[in-house]
C-alpha cells in the first residue's frame, strides 16, 4: 500500500465515509472468524464508519449481537449501510443488530443509549468507546466552547457511558478504550484531541484497577494514523497527500487493520490475562508506554 491518499476536504465534522476517496477498508477475506464473541452483546460508539465501523463488522462475524451509536442527520446514510452489513453477517444465534442516533458528549444521551441497548438485548457485555472529534488549531485560537465540545464528545462521553453501562455488565465483561498515538507522541496542531487522547489513557488505567475485583477488564487502543473519517473533516488537502508517510511503514492503516486489536481485548479466552493495558497498531511507531 502506498502512502497519501488523493487530496479532498470534508469541511464539517463528523466526517462521512461514502464520499471518501478510496473508501475506508472495514473487511477482509483474509479474516477467519472463530466464535471468539459467540453469545455477547457489544456496544460499539461511532460504529457507523471508520475503526468503529470495522469493529462492528468483526464483532457480528464473530457472533456478537451489535449495538452501536451514530449522529443523526450527517451519518445516515453511513450509518444504515453499516447496519445492512451487519443484518447481513451476523451469526444464526446473534440478536438483530440496532444503531441509536445520539450526541454522546451529554450524560443524559449516554444513559438514554445504554437503556436502548439493554432493552434489545438485556445485558452489556462488551462496551467500545471508539466515538471521538478533532480539529487542527492554534493555541491562540482555542475558545471554551469548542474545547469543552471536545472533551464532552472524546472523554466525557467514556465517563458516561461507562457509569450506566456497569450495572448491566458482569465478571467476564470488558470495555475497551480508543486512544491514539498522539497521546504518546503529541501532536502539534491537534492540542484539543491529543489532550482528550491522554486522560483517556489514564482513564482506562484508573478504570481497570477500580473494576479488577468484579471481574471485568479495562483495556485501549492507540492506533496510528488510520484512514477514517475523521481525517478527511479535520485535515487540510496537502496533509491528505502525505498521510501515514510520517510511520516506518510508510502508510496508514486501514481500518479492518485495526479492528483484530478490538476482538482480542473483548475475548475472554484470547486476552483473560490482560487489563489497564494499550494495544499500538501504529505502523512501527516507537511509544513509550
Amino acid at each position: 500500500m502506498a502512502s497519501g491518499f488523493p487530496p479532498q476536504k470534508q469541511e464539517t465534522q463528523p466526517g462521512i465515509q461514502h464520499v471518501m476517496e478510496p473508501t475506508p477498508e472495514f473487511s477482509s477475506s483474509n479474516y477467519k472468524p472463530s466464535n471468539k464473541l459467540h453469545g455477547k452483546v457489544a456496544l460499539v460508539t461511532g460504529g457507523d464508519s471508520g475503526i468503529g465501523k470495522a469493529v462492528c463488522h468483526c464483532y457480528a462475524l464473530e457472533g456478537a449481537s451489535v449495538a452501536f451509536t451514530y449522529v443523526k442527520g450527517r451519518e445516515d446514510r453511513d450509518a444504515d449501510e453499516t447496519l445492512r452489513l451487519l443484518h447481513e453477517v451476523k451469526t444464526r444465534e446473534a440478536k438483530e443488530p440496532i444503531m441509536i442516533a445520539t450526541d454522546l458528549g451529554f450524560e443524559e444521551n449516554c444513559k438514554r443509549v445504554i437503556e436502548e441497548v439493554v432493552n434489545s438485548f438485556g445485558r452489556i457485555d462488551v462496551l467500545v468507546n471508539c466515538a471521538a472529534e478533532q480539529h487542527e488549531v492554534s493555541i491562540e485560537d482555542i475558545d471554551e466552547a469548542r474545547l469543552e465540545r471536545v472533551f464532552r464528545t472524546n472523554i466525557f462521553s467514556q465517563f458516561f457511558l461507562v457509569k450506566y453501562a456497569l450495572k448491566h455488565m458482569k465478571e467476564g465483561s470488558s470495555i475497551i478504550n480508543t486512544t491514539s498515538v498522539v497521546a504518546y507522541a503529541g501532536h502539534s496542531s491537534l492540542l484539543e484531541y491529543t489532550a482528550t487522547k491522554g486522560a483517556i489513557v489514564s482513564f482506562t488505567r484508573g478504570l481497570a484497577l477500580q473494576l479488577a475485583p468484579k471481574g471485568i477488564r479495562v483495556n485501549g487502543v492507540a492506533p496510528g494514523p488510520v484512514w477514517t473519517p475523521l481525517i478527511t473533516a479535520s485535515f487540510s488537502e496537502e496533509a491528505i497527500k502525505q498521510f501515514g508517510s510520517e510511520t516506518p511503514m510508510k502508510r496508514a492503516a486501514q481500518p479492518v487493520e485495526v479492528a483484530p486489536s478490538y476482538v482480542f481485548l473483548a475475548c475472554n479466552h484470547c486476552s483473560s490475562y490482560y487489563t489497564g493495558q494499550i494495544l499500538h497498531p501504529n505502523g512501527g511507531l516507537i511509544v513509550n508506554a
